[in-house]
């Protein structure tokens, strides 16, 4: 739960140190500029809660790990509901807008995340987990936004070193295979997600994993 709040308010801070001229910069997610990822972010802030809000009686069928889907082909950005976003994040029309709305749903989706029991059971995207692994597997979707809000930002700050290093632990308990120890947890994310590709020198290192990357998320 602490590092919920830790990852979330990291990210958060970053939107709100942007310059207006930086939501025209491209992000991470292949075919999104900043604006839309923060759009993305403000939905991602409304799942929250949603789902904190729709209690389960069901046993869980999924936890941190295994909420995800995984596919091996990166996102276009052609996907509708991608594309939904940029035409959501073009309709805000100022950066303020965008930083105000993620601030206020943001901020409340932070309380809400406090305040909640994470022994409790709930539903989200037709499956069960408790409060805790759904935050818990938040904390890797902050990470890697983060890294993606970042990517060519100067100066930004990076997503704080234990949500860095829990993200790593759970995408390798995806992978089913831990990375080399010579990656840092970013480059870890960064390579195991697809983000960017591995150098020759990497791929040797990783061996056999080499040939099961990306990890897509979604």
């Amino acid at each position: 739960m602490d590092l919920f709040s830790r990852s979330w308010t990291a990210l958060r801070a970053v939107v709100a140190g942007l310059a207006d001229e930086d939501f025209d910069r491209p992000s991470g997610c292949a075919g999104w500029l900043v604006r839309d990822l923060v759009c993305h972010l403000i939905i991602d802030a409304q799942d929250v809660l949603i789902t904190l809000v729709t209690p389960a009686e069901a046993e869980p069928t999924r936890d941190a790990v295994t909420y995800w889907d995984v596919a091996g082909t990166p996102p276009t950005g052609d996907d509708p509901l991608d594309a939904l976003t940029v035409r959501l994040a073009a309709a805000y029309g100022e950066p303020w807008l965008l930083k105000f709305h993620l601030d206020d749903v943001g901020s409340a989706a932070g309380r809400a995340a406090g305040l909640a029991d994470p022994g409790l059971r709930v539903g989200t995207r037709d499956q069960v987990l408790t409060t805790g692994d759904y935050l818990s597997a938040y904390v890797l979707e902050w990470t890697l936004h983060h890294l993606d809000l970042v990517a060519r930002l100067q100066d930004a700050a990076e997503p704080p070193a234990e949500g860095l290093a829990r993200s790593r632990e759970m995408l390798e308990r995806i992978a089913g295979s831990a990375f080399p120890a010579s990656f840092s947890d970013k480059d870890a994310l960064l390579v195991g997600t697809g983000r960017r590709a591995p150098t020759d020198a990497e791929t040797t290192e990783l061996g056999e994993l080499a040939a099961k990357l990306p990890f897509v998320l979604g």
